[in-house]
């Protein structure tokens, strides 16, 4: 191995890189290239000899200005994805040289120790529970299914079932309690973990997505046996919490495990102005998030959070023989998650959290929602224009005209103007934009020029409807 081999392919991507973050702030946010486009320019037979890796590498990077969308833009405001600090990336780009299965302390005990201190320092940063396992896993899908998964475990082994032994053919029932406005993910771990999704008991929400206390009080009256309740902080429309404090009050009186699904809103316990409307979140048995959305770490990186320990060991861990495990101070990852074989997706969040400090976590999740409420407050004075939501925190729903048509054409229209990105739900029947705010690099001035192009484009769709 020489510096010949990794060196000029290396620095062309390098430099491909840095001119794609240099031109992204100022890019057109979406893609500008049809699937025919791209697909005549990266299709093509497989060569028996192969090809220069450096041409490979500018055929690729000669893409990605018209056909990747910008989503580390400052003013990419669709779905609920982050940018990327630098030192994130920079962390990243190290953990990919390095090369490393993170799976076991043998194999790399870097970054066994670097997710271990990265996980003590988010247990401090949300105040949770100092018990509780942290396990770094794809992003929330996954750290609901490893949340619930220990769940499944914990409350049937109260009952003496061995579900890892036994499986769930003949096993006691399990009540799955749920919102009426959970996330899909949420209902997807429970597939994935052989629940189904016919079987959930699904508890009335309010005007703004929250669980009902008082239905879910009803309900708890009627079960009996082990029950799972999953709540939610943060509702992808509302950014609306669950009352998390009633609920885990209700769940330990019925000996019930608590999950939240926090996929962004667990953030808000790293801001004291922000941290009440997770009030109670602590009482939880299990929390899930993700690095990738408000951290702002490289895809993917989510956070499985488990108070308790051995529940969450038993639900995930490995063993065979020809491993080389752990049972000292030294941490095996593969104890705390799904895979076995996995990037080390805690490095760049030990960097991030080292970085930016508590204060700089805090100043990021305060900035976006400080942006969010601009951008409602300046489109909600617009005539014809409704801010649907209660703008708690980073998310907001925007509806033009009263309209499902009116409002999926400005939805479109804004995203091929290019000056920011942002998509569509429905929400309560309704057609809506959903305008979601999580980029360190957003600015007041982003912010104006996001709601300026919206503003031109919905009068130009009025205009064009009139004639």
């Amino acid at each position: 191995m020489t510096a010949d081999d990794f060196g000029p392919v290396l620095a062309k991507a390098h430099a491909h890189a840095t001119a794609y973050l240099t031109a992204q702030p100022e890019r057109h946010v979406g893609a500008r290239c049809s699937h025919a486009e791209l697909d005549g320019v990266l299709r093509t037979p497989l060569t028996s000899r192969g090809e220069d890796p450096a041409a490979v590498i500018d055929l690729l990077a000669g893409q990605a200005g018209n056909a990747a969308v910008a989503c580390g833009s400052p003013r990419y405001f669709g779905f609920v994805i982050g940018g990327t600090y630098p030192v994130a990336l920079a962390a990243d780009w190290l953990v990919s040289s390095w090369d490393q299965n993170a799976g076991l302390y043998a194999i790399s005990p870097l970054c066994s120790v670097a997710e271990d201190v990265a996980g003590d320092w988010l247990l401090d940063l949300f105040d949770l529970p100092r018990e509780s396992e942290v396990g770094f896993v794809t992003g929330c899908q996954m750290a609901n299914f490893t949340c619930l998964a220990a769940a499944r475990h914990g409350v049937l082994a109260r009952v003496g079932w061995d579900v890892e032994a036994d499986g769930l053919c003949g096993a006691p029932k399990v009540n799955i309690v749920t919102s009426a406005e959970s996330h899909v993910t949420v209902d997807v771990a429970l597939r994935y973990l052989g629940f189904g999704t016919r079987s959930l008991l699904r508890v009335e929400s309010d005007d703004q997505g929250r669980m009902r206390v008082d239905r879910l009080q009803e309900l708890m009256q009627t079960l009996e046996g082990p029950t799972i309740i999953c709540a939610q902080a943060g509702n992808v429309n509302t950014g609306a919490f669950d009352p998390l404090r009633e609920i885990a009050q209700l769940a330990s009186a019925h000996g019930a495990w608590l999950h939240v699904d926090g996929a962004f809103g667990l953030w808000a316990r790293a801001s004291e102005r922000l941290a009440g409307l997770a009030d109670g979140i602590e009482l939880a048995d299990s929390w899930a998030t993700d690095a990738h959305k408000w951290l702002n770490v490289p895809y993917d990186c989510g956070v499985a959070i488990v108070r308790h320990a051995e529940d969450h060991r038993k639900a995930m861990t490995s063993t065979a023989a020809y491993l080389i495990q752990t049972r000292g101070a030294e941490r095996d990852p593969v104890d705390w998650v799904p895979e076995f074989s996995r990037r080390a997706r805690g490095v760049p969040v030990y960097a991030t959290l080292r970085a930016l400090g508590r204060d700089g976590v805090r100043d990021l999740v305060e900035r976006c929602c400080d942006r969010a409420r601009q951008m409602a407050q300046a489109l909600g004075a617009h005539p014809g224009i409704e801010i649907l939501n209660e703008v708690v925190l980073n998310q907001v729903l925007v509806r033009f005209g009263d309209d499902d048509a009116l409002t999926r054409a400005v939805i479109e229209g804004v995203q091929k103007d290019g000056t920011c990105w942002l998509s569509g739900t429905t929400w309560h029947g309704m057609g809506a934009m959903r305008i979601s705010v999580s980029n360190w690099q957003t600015t007041e001035a982003d912010a104006a020029a996001s709601v300026a192009a919206i503003l031109r484009v919905f009068e130009e769709v009025k205009r064009l409807g009139e004639a």
